[in-house]
Protein backbone atom coordinates (compact mmCIF):
# COMPACT_ATOMS: atom_id res chain seq x y z
CA UNK A 1 0.00 0.00 0.00
CA UNK A 2 1.19 3.20 -0.78
CA UNK A 3 1.63 6.09 1.58
CA UNK A 4 2.74 9.68 1.17
CA UNK A 5 5.59 10.68 3.67
CA UNK A 6 6.29 14.34 4.61
CA UNK A 7 9.78 15.06 4.41
CA UNK A 8 11.44 18.03 7.16
CA UNK A 9 14.14 20.49 5.15
CA UNK A 10 17.09 18.81 7.31
CA UNK A 11 16.57 15.81 5.47
CA UNK A 12 15.63 16.85 1.64
CA UNK A 13 19.23 16.68 1.03
CA UNK A 14 19.14 12.95 1.10
CA UNK A 15 15.39 13.17 -0.97
CA UNK A 16 17.42 15.69 -3.43
CA UNK A 17 15.34 18.30 -2.73
CA UNK A 18 11.57 16.48 -2.50
CA UNK A 19 9.19 17.63 0.72
CA UNK A 20 7.03 14.74 -0.07
CA UNK A 21 7.84 10.90 -1.65
CA UNK A 22 5.27 8.30 -1.97
CA UNK A 23 6.80 4.83 -0.89
CA UNK A 24 5.20 1.25 -0.02
CA UNK A 25 4.69 -0.50 3.51
CA UNK A 26 2.44 -2.07 5.38
CA UNK A 27 4.01 -0.77 8.91
CA UNK A 28 5.99 2.10 9.56
CA UNK A 29 9.07 0.10 9.98
CA UNK A 30 8.51 -0.98 6.01
CA UNK A 31 8.01 2.18 5.57
CA UNK A 32 11.17 3.40 6.85
CA UNK A 33 13.10 0.98 5.02
CA UNK A 34 11.75 2.17 1.80
CA UNK A 35 12.77 5.20 2.30
CA UNK A 36 16.13 3.87 2.69
CA UNK A 37 15.50 1.90 -0.51
CA UNK A 38 15.32 4.84 -2.35
CA UNK A 39 17.40 7.46 -0.34
CA UNK A 40 20.80 6.02 1.37
CA UNK A 41 21.46 7.54 4.24
CA UNK A 42 17.40 8.45 5.35
CA UNK A 43 17.57 5.33 8.03
CA UNK A 44 20.25 6.34 10.11
CA UNK A 45 18.47 9.48 10.78
CA UNK A 46 15.44 8.16 11.50
CA UNK A 47 16.78 5.01 13.75
CA UNK A 48 19.53 4.62 16.16
CA UNK A 49 21.86 1.55 16.47
CA UNK A 50 19.45 -0.68 17.66
CA UNK A 51 16.86 -0.20 14.90
CA UNK A 52 14.26 2.34 16.81
CA UNK A 53 13.40 5.62 16.36
CA UNK A 54 15.92 8.11 17.51
CA UNK A 55 14.50 10.28 20.50
CA UNK A 56 14.87 13.59 18.63
CA UNK A 57 12.45 12.59 15.73
CA UNK A 58 9.12 12.34 16.36
CA UNK A 59 7.12 10.77 13.37
CA UNK A 60 3.06 11.20 13.21
CA UNK A 61 0.58 9.07 11.05
CA UNK A 62 -2.44 10.73 10.06
CA UNK A 63 -1.36 13.63 12.51
CA UNK A 64 -1.02 10.31 15.89
CA UNK A 65 2.22 10.06 17.44
CA UNK A 66 3.50 6.87 16.16
CA UNK A 67 5.36 6.60 20.36
CA UNK A 68 1.64 6.25 21.41
CA UNK A 69 0.83 3.66 19.08
CA UNK A 70 2.86 0.74 17.91
CA UNK A 71 6.06 2.72 17.21
CA UNK A 72 7.57 1.09 13.60
CA UNK A 73 5.31 -1.76 14.22
CA UNK A 74 2.54 0.69 13.74
CA UNK A 75 -0.03 -0.58 10.51
CA UNK A 76 0.24 1.98 7.41
CA UNK A 77 -2.73 2.11 5.05
CA UNK A 78 -3.31 2.77 1.71
CA UNK A 79 -3.25 6.64 1.23
CA UNK A 80 -2.01 7.45 4.67
CA UNK A 81 -0.14 10.68 5.77
CA UNK A 82 3.08 10.27 7.42
CA UNK A 83 4.66 13.36 8.96
CA UNK A 84 8.30 12.91 10.44
CA UNK A 85 9.38 15.96 12.65
CA UNK A 86 12.84 16.56 13.88
CA UNK A 87 12.43 17.62 17.71
CA UNK A 88 13.37 21.31 17.89
CA UNK A 89 15.37 22.72 21.00
CA UNK A 90 16.62 26.00 22.48
CA UNK A 91 14.45 29.45 23.44
CA UNK A 92 15.29 32.60 24.52
CA UNK A 93 16.10 33.70 27.82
Amino acid sequence: MSVMVRIPTPLRRLTQGEDKVSVEGENLGEVVDALEAQFTGIKDRLCDEAGELRNFVNIYINGEDVRFLDGLKTDTSDGDEISVVPAVAGGSR
